[in-house]
């Protein structure tokens, strides 16, 4: 796997009611529910970017960005079948680049910072 592909593990907590939930909507969609989460998050986070700056998403467009034609494409590109992992990883293209890009600027900022006592990024005073 090169550099930007590399995959990490990722936890979070939820109501045992919301996991069930979840975890029968993966089944319906025979996903796992690893490919749930990370679809959901995805979509969810193109949700909140256009929404701050563009409003809602026109009904011809759901996603606002053209994904459609972005599966096809990379699907027409391709000689052979294309798993969802794989898939899901061409359609997302550079994101995991552009979130490095933003942490180290809101670092250099100082309005977030790393917390290795909070496991995470955490939002510091300078604002």
């Amino acid at each position: 796997m090169s550099e930007g592909t590399e995959r990490t593990e990722v936890s979070t907590y939820v109501p045992k009611a919301q996991k069930a939930e979840w975890k029968a909507h993966a089944e319906r969609l025979e996903m796992s529910q690893s490919e749930f989460v990370r679809s959901m998050v995805q979509a969810g986070r193109r949700g909140f970017e256009l929404g701050e700056a563009e409003g809602r998403s026109p009904p011809t467009d759901p996603g606002g960005d053209g994904l459609e034609e972005r599966v096809l494409t990379t699907l027409e590109s391709t000689p052979e079948a294309l798993s969802w992992e794989a898939l899901l990883e061409a359609v997302s293209g550079d994101f995991e680049d552009r979130l490095d890009e933003a942490l180290d600027s809101l670092q250099r900022e100082d309005r977030i910072r790393y917390s290795g006592r909070h496991g995470g990024y955490v939002v510091t005073d300078g604002r």
